[in-house]
């Protein structure tokens, strides 16, 4: 009989035992994790940086990666320049999305991130990309447009009623002061936005309208009386909605929403008189000098 070249040539029809086949199970698992490991190394090679958010946290539940109020970001590279470059990203409305997801090493379900967090995300991917200058015009008092230049590190977070807050909700419930009734609303992250914004566009393409405020308020209004009803919801808004409430609610929900304060004081060149200017995000904001 001819010797086989290969000794477990013969065995590879042998039926294993259900012994051998859990130990085999284990050697590839404990295989599969070391390339994991190894892969996921090599990904964060690059320096990072744990950027504060505005939230601090509270309105994501325990457990979550971003209840401690922090998430790691990585700096930007030459693949990060071709994403916002990409104009497929940019005619789609997507680029700094793209971005962000690119930076962003804490694993989490990015829908679950608050706009406001988002905010202190991009200001990060800013000074991690380009640094912390940015030059950009105001309209002063007197009318005349006016270059300033913000230290973007030294933007502050918003001051909001922190009282009213309680660890991982984000609902909150108002009396409307006119019509006086109960409503609960939610705060917006970027998973509702992105419902939000396809709703306007898809009515905008199909009525020819804006329609920005009572859409906002149909995604935010998650009850009326205690009625959770989408299609009372809807009605309420559409008819019953009074301006002067909306805009009550409005008002109340900016004053539980966490944010990074985009507002700057300066001097008006002309007078020399004090004001509160806004940071404009222009298209230099993430690529200095760019012709994109």
């Amino acid at each position: 009989m001819a010797t086989p070249l290969n000794d477990d040539y013969p065995k590879k029809n042998v039926e294993l035992s259900d012994a051998d086949l859990k130990a085999k199970a284990i050697e590839q698992f404990n295989t599969t994790q070391v390339i994991e490991s190894t892969q996921s190394t090599q990904t964060n090679k690059f320096p990072t940086e744990i950027i504060q958010l505005p939230s601090k946290g509270k309105f994501y539940p325990e457990g979550h990666p971003l209840s401690n109020g922090t998430i790691e970001m990585k700096y930007m590279t030459a693949r990060e320049e071709d994403i916002l470059t990409n104009q497929t990203y940019i005619k789609q409305g997507v680029v700094l999305d793209k971005l962000f997801k690119s930076l962003i090493v804490t694993p989490f379900d990015y829908n679950d991130l608050l706009t406001g967090d988002k905010n202190a995300i991009m200001i990060a991917a800013r000074v991690l990309g380009y640094g912390k200058d940015y030059d950009f015009e105001v309209t002063t008092p007197s009318g005349n447009k006016q270059k300033i230049h913000v230290d973007l590190t030294q933007l502050q977070d918003r001051d909001i009623n922190w009282d009213r807050i309680e660890k991982g909700v984000k609902e909150f419930e108002f009396q409307l002061p006119v019509s006086k009734r109960t409503v609960t609303c939610q705060l917006v992250t970027h998973g509702i936005q992105q419902k939000i914004d396809a709703e306007i566009k898809g009515l905008a393409k199909l009525r020819n309208e804006n329609a920005s405020i009572t859409t906002m308020m149909k995604h935010l209004i998650t009850s009326i009386d205690g009625n959770a009803d989408t299609k009372t919801i809807r009605h309420f808004v559409d008819n019953e909605l009074f301006a002067v409430d909306s805009r009550y609610l409005r008002n109340e929900l900016k004053s539980v929403t966490p944010d990074i304060s985009m507002e700057i004081d300066c001097i008006d060149e002309e007078d020399r008189d004090p004001f509160r200017g806004s940071v404009s995000i222009g298209l230099d904001f993430f690529w200095p000098d760019s012709k994109v």
